[in-house]
């Protein structure tokens, strides 16, 4: 299994669904909280090449996107692999 990383934030539908489709997925992943996690934005900018929206998502150290890219991942049935 990938090592799975989520940026997310308070208060966000996207990164609840990116969690739930990972989950249903038997994806284990590691949150960060960009909102109480001292420099996690900035960390999150750094790594998605400038990407500021939440939720990001990486999986090994390679950044996939936000939550519309995983689902459309999982849509063509490509996900699965790229969690092996």
């Amino acid at each position: 299994m990938k090592n799975i990383v989520i940026y997310t934030g308070p208060f966000c539908n996207y990164c609840d669904a990116a969690k739930r489709l990972l989950t249903r997925n038997n994806a284990t992943f590691k949150e960060i909280d960009i909102a109480t996690v001292d420099g996690a934005m900035d960390e999150m900018i750094k790594k998605a090449n400038g990407k500021r929206t939440i939720p990001q998502i990486f999986f090994d150290e390679q950044h996939i996107g936000g939550y519309d890219e995983v689902r459309t991942l999982e849509k063509e049935n490509k996900l699965q692999e790229m969690l092996k």
